[in-house]
This record gives structure tokens, sequence and C-alpha cells, in this order.
């Protein structure tokens, strides 16, 4: 097999999504044992707090969309609501998650805007 280079690996992940990113860190904790991603915090130089903006956010569901059974699934499993509260925030909207990391609110978002949700962040 072909050695991969940082420049390729690097390329590669650009051309994901954030779900797709999270997958493979959890299959690199699998496989190797490690959290890459703690050492990548840990590495990660830091920012003033006037230059991050806010650290916690909102996840705001506007719309499930098209899909709306696995805008349901995700909220079920992200909040840990039933089956009816979750189909009630799918057909209403509103705050799914308050006051969270600001990567966290990221990748929720993107995770249910791959599903077909339309999602803001407060």
């Amino acid at each position: 097999m072909a050695k991969i280079t940082k420049e390729d690996f690097i390329n590669s992940l650009k051309e994901m999504t954030i779900l797709e990113v999270k997958e493979l860190v959890d299959a690199m904790k699998e496989e190797f044992g490690v959290d890459p991603s703690a050492v990548a915090v840990a590495a990660a130089p830091q920012a003033s707090a006037e230059d991050a903006g806010p650290s916690t956010k909102t996840v705001v569901l506007k719309s499930a969309g098209g899909n709306k059974i696995a805008v349901i699934k995700i909220i079920k499993e992200v909040t840990g609501l039933g089956l009816v509260e979750a189909k009630a925030i799918a057909d209403n909207g509103g705050n799914l998650k308050e006051n969270i990391p600001s990567e966290e609110a990221e990748a929720l978002k993107a995770q249910l805007e791959e599903a077909g949700a339309e999602v803001e962040l407060a």
C-alpha cells in the first residue's frame, strides 16, 4: 500500500463534512486507543477571549426539511427526549440545545443540515 503524505491527508480532510471528520476521529480512537482531538486541542494556539467571540451557542431548529424522520432521530439522540417530544420539536422548531460549546454547536448544526434540516446558531 502506498504511503499517504501529510498534504494528501489534509486535502482529504478539507473535502469531508463535519460528520465524516467526527466518524474518522471515532475510528482513530477505536483503532489506536488514543483521542486525536485531545492532541489537536492541546496543541492549538490559545486565542484571546476578545478574538474568539461567544464561546457558547444555542442550536435553533428552524425547519426539519423533507427528511423529518432522520431529523427526529438526531433530536432524540442529542437531547435524550422521547419520540413524541422530539417530533414536536421537528414539527414546530425551537431550541434544541442551549449554551453549548461552539464546536459542539457547529457539529450538531452540520449533522442536522446533512439530514435536511434548516438550523441556526444563536
